[in-house]
């Protein structure tokens, strides 16, 4: 029963990420509920909903191409058979010079090679069709982790904590330091989330393409939530030191 229990922990659950992204979107819209950081999170929020669907999605087989590839075996066997029953065999049989085989064998060859040809541009075609799937969700991740990080580009603790004179030019700010500080992590949890969305996808595949598709969206957002941390840790140096 404990080895049981212990399996739903080996890999990352969908479910749970959605429901974690949908409390992150309820949680922004409480405390910023006209700032544009609450359309994203409810973005983020709709992309972790399907997320679990699109990734079960790539487990299921295509069977229209496997029946395709069905048939194009059937139709070289049936090829093979009305070919062999076109030779004369009894005329070969007698002839003793066995190069009067050569057209035969090689006719037949050629068409096996036509055949696992065939064969092996359907069963590829799968494969292809399931990573083009996989790497344009990703990208559509690898571009949301860049617009949360917008949203978080001009959010400077020091200019919060050491107003000075402002330009026309100058970026509204007008949080309070604690605000500021709720709107930074929600941005470093909203980039942790779209690294765990990448890695739902990769979790059903063992395409080394897809993981390695994956892998980099989620170092991306380890990237970009490492800077997002680093404004948290000078908000609360400046803040102890104030």
């Amino acid at each position: 029963m404990a080895r049981r229990a212990a399996q739903p922990y080996r890999r990352l659950d969908a479910a749970m990420v959605a429901t974690t992204a949908a409390r992150l979107r309820d949680r922004v819209a409480e405390r910023f509920p006209d700032a544009g950081l609450s359309g994203v999170a409810e973005e983020l929020a709709r992309n972790a909903s399907i997320a679990g669907k699109q990734a079960h999605a790539l487990t299921q087989p295509y069977y229209g191409l496997r029946l395709l590839l069905v048939l194009i075996i059937l139709a070289g066997i049936a090829a093979q058979v009305w070919a062999a029953q076109l030779v004369d065999w009894s005329a070969l049989a007698r002839t003793p010079d066995p190069v009067t085989l050569t057209p035969v064998i090689e006719s037949a060859v050629n068409l096996l090679l036509l055949v696992a040809a065939g064969s092996w541009f359907i069963l590829t075609l799968e494969e292809r069709l399931r990573r083009s799937r996989v790497q344009h969700w990703l990208h559509q991740l690898r571009a949301f982790a860049h617009v949360v990080d917008m949203h978080q580009l001009t959010k400077d603790p020091t200019v919060i904590l050491n107003a000075g004179p402002k330009t026309a030019s100058s970026p509204e700010r007008d949080m309070t330091r604690f605000e500021l500080a709720r709107y930074l992590e929600y941005c470093a949890e909203m980039l942790a989330l779209t690294g765990k969305l990448a890695a739902v996808m990769a979790g059903e595949s063992d395409d080394h393409v897809i993981i390695a598709g994956a892998s980099d969206v989620e170092n991306l957002c380890t990237d970009l939530g490492r800077k997002v941390w680093q404004k948290i840790m000078i908000l609360g140096e400046l803040d102890e030191r104030g």
